[in-house]
């Protein structure tokens, strides 16, 4: 089992959880994370990743203190147990 956490933002897109538990079959990825993540919540997989499937400019996941993108990206494997973070940029002066 894979945790996500959801910031307030996205919430009403996963049923208003602060938390989504996520089964994997296999070596999972963030990928397969959110692969699952849609067939469950659709329209919460369009507000992370773009029409190419890369993860959106303004969205940054975190497992443990590590940026998936400063690790493998997508292809950054999970152990059972792990939580993502997924945190939106925030833009302002």
């Amino acid at each position: 089992m894979i945790a996500v956490r959801l910031p307030t933002v996205l919430r009403p897109f996963a049923g208003g959880v602060e938390r989504v538990e996520v089964e994997v079959d296999g070596s999972p990825t963030v990928a397969s994370v959110f692969a699952a993540l849609e067939a469950n919540h659709p329209a919460l997989r369009r507000r992370l990743t773009d029409e190419q499937g890369a993860v959106r400019r303004h969205v940054n996941i975190y497992l443990g203190n590590d940026n998936i993108r400063d690790l493998s990206g997508l292809e950054t494997k999970l152990t059972e147990g792990d939580e993502l973070l997924i945190l939106p940029s925030v833009a302002g002066g």
